[in-house]
């Protein structure tokens, strides 16, 4: 469904009793809400949640930026080395706003929080700016943004900024699966053709690649959240896969470093990705920090 957040077209799944703990769930860079799986989903609402998964700005079928161009990875990469401010066409604490406003909208005072990847990196901007909202936080592979930490391989980024032979969904689908390939779980390979299956789904949905650029540019121009972690006032469990090769482990390490009585759990096998085999142990974890949480 179609709500209005932060001023913005934001599409929304909302799943469970309404009468449930709300969790609030956001995707990373160029996914859509479809990346959390539906499975992990129905775990959730099985343990009592309200869950509730939305589309990014710029995203699937929210409402998009297009007017405002496409930046340069390549010229926002040169300024962060140059440790130059980058210009962004928004920023990740403005989606943090759309996060709040999807609550604003569906009339949900604070929620459990858990953030994937660049949605971990929105989740703490969310959690800094508006600690009553969130009840609980679940930072899921994600980083400080810190400079010391390791980066991704090269290798790895040359796939992510690699694009498809076509815009056809069929080309799609093979760039992503290839995509997928390198930075997922080596420890659990996802069935070939459910995985085809499952991304043929989410392109036919929507594939906006100009707004998967914006959002990376917007992460680049965020740069080091480290100086405002020591806000974070909620319980937080930081899960991170010890194979993650775009986010390697020690991001995860120094975020639960950083921010206080922050819990980590470290998923051998794991990569930049939520194979069915480890969902029970996400929704586990979900549960459990937000059970460590103050009902409001």
């Amino acid at each position: 469904m179609k709500i209005s957040a932060n001023g913005l077209s934001i599409e929304v799944d909302d799943q469970g009793l309404p009468g449930g703990e709300p969790v609030l769930l956001i995707m990373g860079l160029g996914m859509q809400l479809l990346g959390w799986p539906d499975e992990l989903v129905q775990k959730l609402v099985t343990r009592g949640f309200r869950v509730i998964r939305f589309d990014n700005r710029d995203i699937g079928l929210s409402q998009g930026f297009d007017h405002l161009g496409v930046p340069s990875v390549p010229m926002a990469a040169i300024r962060y080395a140059l440790h130059l401010p980058v210009k962004a066409p928004y920023r990740i604490a403005d989606m943090a706003e759309d996060a709040c406003g999807v609550l604003d909208a569906l009339g949900i005072a604070s929620a459990h929080v858990c953030g994937a990847s660049m949605g971990g990196m929105i989740a703490q901007h969310l959690a800094v700016r508006h600690p009553r909202r969130v009840r609980s936080l679940t930072l899921l592979m994600t980083t400080s943004g810190s400079r010391k930490l390791p980066q991704a391989q090269a290798r790895v980024r040359r796939a992510l900024l690699a694009r498809p032979r076509s815009n056809q969904p069929a080309d799609v689908v093979a760039h992503l699966e290839k995509l997928l390939g390198v930075i997922g779980s080596p420890a659990w390979p996802p069935e070939p053709q459910a995985l085809r299956e499952r991304l043929d789904r989410m392109v036919r949905r929507a594939w906006r690649p100009a707004g998967t650029v914006r959002q990376l540019v917007a992460v680049v121009a965020d740069g080091d959240r480290s100086p405002m972690l020591s806000g974070i006032a909620a319980p937080t469990r930081v899960i991170h896969g010890e194979a993650d090769p775009l986010v390697p482990p020690e991001a995860g390490r120094d975020l639960a470093r950083r921010i206080a009585g922050a819990e980590l759990d470290l998923v051998q096998g794991m990569g930049h990705d939520l194979p069915q085999q480890v969902l029970d142990r996400l929704a586990d974890g979900i549960a459990t920090n937000a059970a460590r949480a103050t009902r409001p």
